[in-house]
């Protein structure tokens, strides 16, 4: 793990194991065409349709991990995130596209 900007960034193996302990909200900030073609289990859309929604539901003490396709768009989410309030903010080096190259098992 590595600090960058009030955020953590991880890699798919530390996102992996956070998913399967629990506890945590997944964010796909990717386009909503390339989130239904493919998805990680749990993972919620986040678009700016829906992230005044987002932010009102959402418990902000529980650890926040954001993915977009490579991992760069989640830094900017994050920042976003980790500004409205949200404790533990992770972002996901190589996003969505190192992740299905390790763990083929992406909901759909």
């Amino acid at each position: 793990m590595s600090a960058v900007e009030n955020f953590l960034q991880i890699d798919i193996h530390q996102a992996k194991q956070m998913m399967a302990q629990g506890g945590v909200t997944i964010v796909d900030v990717r386009s909503p065409d390339a989130y239904h073609a493919g998805h990680l289990h749990g993972a919620v859309l986040v678009t700016d349709e829906t992230i005044d929604k987002f932010l009102a539901d959402t418990d902000k003490a529980k650890p926040l991990i954001c993915y977009c396709y490579h991992g760069f768009s989640s830094q900017s989410a994050c920042q976003f995130f980790k500004q409205s309030g949200f404790e533990k903010v992770y972002s996901v080096e190589g996003g969505f596209e190192a992740w299905k190259t390790v763990y083929p098992f992406i909901n759909k």
